[in-house]
């Protein structure tokens, strides 16, 4: 039987999603609390993989096992063996021909960056810090140019394993909420570090220091070297999963809201 969970957690005290020879990754503390309710082995195959310090709003996983368990076992039971920074928010059973990571038809990613002179306390390790006055106009139009489907080689992380850096950028919103300012993505996948690197450009943006057409001009470069550094991991968010209807998967609206103060 194959099970598919939607998982949300706090990526500040994991190495990552995936699983790492000496442990302390997403998947490690997923899997352990699987095998003990399935009392089995269990490993996982989720959607989109996750730096250290990422957080997901929506991850989703598949997993096969023998075991019979009704569905609240694996929301209830597995979030029972889980850490208080990761749980499961819902589990249906699946065909055996979904999968969660090749059946997805899009991934969106969200970064939240907190723009005021006074450094993060109770937001610490959930949002990124600016502290210097951003123009979120100027970041919207320059994000404006990176829509479509492009070559991101210059927002490509150098260790990055993809077949191809030509990209599928469906949304790229920079909007304003007081203090924060709220970065959404959407595309059928992305490059390692693809997020961070575009919202390192946009802040170069934002502050001043080049107009949004570079931006643009970045892109056509290809240039990871005359880009941005890559801006930290701690507001970022793996923000949901879309697969088409057939699967009738449980995925909530809700999946994707993050609560701003």
């Amino acid at each position: 039987m194959r099970i598919a969970l939607g998982l949300e957690y706090d990526g500040s005290g994991f190495c990552g999603w995936q699983s790492q020879a000496g442990g302390g990754a997403v998947q490690d503390a997923v899997e352990s609390a699987l095998s003990i309710v399935a009392d089995a082995p269990t490993r996982v195959v989720c959607a989109g993989r996750t730096d250290a310090g990422v957080h997901a709003l929506a991850q989703v996983v598949h997993f096969d096992t023998e075991a019979v368990r009704p569905d609240t076992a694996w929301v209830r039971g597995v979030n029972a063996h889980l850490p208080a920074s990761v749980a499961v928010r819902w589990a249906q059973p699946v065909s055996s021909e979904f999968h969660a990571r090749f059946s997805a038809r899009g991934r969106r990613y969200r970064y939240v960056l907190l723009n005021r002179a006074e450094r993060p306390a109770l937001l610490s390790r959930r949002v990124g810090w600016f502290h210097r006055p951003l123009d979120a106009d100027a970041m919207a139009s320059a994000a404006s140019l990176l829509l479509g489907e492009h070559d991101f080689s210059a927002f490509r992380a150098i260790e990055c394993q993809a077949k191809s850096p030509v990209k599928a950028l469906r949304r790229a919103d920079v909007v304003r909420h007081g203090n924060l300012l709220v970065f959404d993505f959407e595309a059928s996948a992305f490059l390692h570090h693809m997020v961070r690197n575009i919202v390192g450009a946009l802040v170069y943006v934002g502050k001043g220091a080049h107009p949004p057409a570079w931006v643009g001009e970045l892109l056509a470069g290809r240039d990871r070297a005359r880009a941005a550094p890559t801006f930290e991991a701690c507001g970022l968010y793996f923000a949901a999963v879309d697969y088409d209807a057939v699967w009738q998967l449980k995925v909530g609206a809700d999946d994707t809201a993050l609560i701003l103060p």
